[in-house]
């Protein structure tokens, strides 16, 4: 007699390769799609201001624009994320921003300094402030989110003592300049930010230093039992995270010719913004230069777009924590898809 189980046919060695095959190429399309997924929802946003305020939104000037007028919360986030990336929160970026732009128009304006020794000082003064944040945290083991939020705050007090509250202007044509000329229609703080994404983009894709830096935030004893040295990554990361928020602060006050106290406190929520939401591209998972320049310029593009329709104030606000909340749910729910993935392989 046959039975049922003598008709039924066992999968052949083809079917299995079949099998595998589709499961590989739908992982694959998977991978591809969380990986550019923000590109998709960048050129999605554009074709929607575009086909709404063709005669605003869908001009050169108007991407000119976009491209040129924050060029400092680039480079804030790329310094935000060599301290996230080794596992520290640093709150206090927004201060040293806020020292960048208000100490170089002090030093100048009011003070006469020259301009190339007003930058060095303002650039130390951010290493300082680093070094600050590292010793609390790193030395005497306070978390980092605790000593910058009582760093910043400190900031805050001493500059609006130091250099007082009014709004400077006037600072150096020349540093004004450098920053402000354009090339091929984008103004030279435009090609700053972008050289030093490529180079923090280097340093934490092809560098030991940067696999170090990345070791060190994916998991601390893990990266010590393998003989890297966790408390020096961290202490530079710290520092560099503030030498670049004061770059940053520079390159405001050069865009603006001008400076007030506690301009850097608005750039601090767009900054962590951009920050996760980079995380969750290019390179899911991991805090990544490119990323972060895509993820800047979406936002830009997406609150540009919201003005241009008649949405200004409110927007950024939402824009930016709606972002802030989202980048940090996906990378959660991605980090767990990861994980089931990984379980399945073993």
């Amino acid at each position: 007699m046959t039975t049922i189980d003598d008709q039924t046919e066992a999968p052949t060695v083809d079917d299995l390769d079949a099998g595998n095959h589709a499961g590989r190429q739908t992982q694959s399309i998977g991978r591809l799609v969380e990986k550019y997924a923000i590109l998709i929802a960048w050129a999605a946003v554009v074709a929607v201001f575009w086909i709404w305020r063709p005669e605003t939104f869908g001009t050169l000037t108007n991407f000119q624009n976009i491209f040129g007028s924050q060029s400092a919360l680039l480079v804030l986030t790329l310094g935000l994320i060599i301290s996230l990336s080794a596992g520290e929160f640093d709150l206090s970026i927004g201060a040293s921003f806020s020292v960048g732009a208000s100490v170089l128009v002090w030093l100048d304006v009011e003070h006469g300094w020259p301009i190339v020794l007003s930058v060095l000082v303002v650039l130390g003064v951010g290493a300082v402030i680093g070094v600050t944040n590292a010793v609390i945290s790193v030395r005497l083991g306070v978390p980092s989110i605790v000593t910058t939020l009582g760093t910043s705050t400190l900031l805050g007090g001493l500059l609006l003592g130091v250099t007082g509250p009014q709004i400077r202007s006037g600072l150096d044509s020349g540093f004004v300049d450098v920053v402000r000329t354009k090339q091929l229609g984008l103004p030279g703080s435009f090609w700053l930010a972008l050289a030093l994404t490529v180079v923090v983009w280097y340093v934490l894709q092809h560098t030991p230093l940067g696999r170090h830096l990345l070791f060190v935030g994916k998991g601390r004893e893990v990266a010590r039992l393998s003989g890297v040295r966790v408390d020096a990554i961290r202490f530079g990361s710290l520092v560099a995270s503030s030498i670049l928020g004061a770059l940053a602060g520079m390159v405001l006050a050069g865009t603006s010719a001008s400076a007030q106290v506690g301009v850097g406190s608005g750039f601090l929520l767009p900054a962590f913004a951009a920050a996760f939401l980079g995380a969750t591209a290019i390179i899911p998972g991991q805090f990544n230069a490119w990323g972060s320049w895509v993820a800047v310029y979406f936002l830009l593009t997406g609150i540009t777009g919201l003005s241009m329709v008649g949405y200004s104030g409110w927007p950024e606000q939402v824009f930016y924590g709606g972002a802030l909340i989202t980048a940090v749910v996906l990378s959660q729910l991605a980090a767990r898809a990861r994980g089931r993935a990984a379980l399945r392989s073993t």
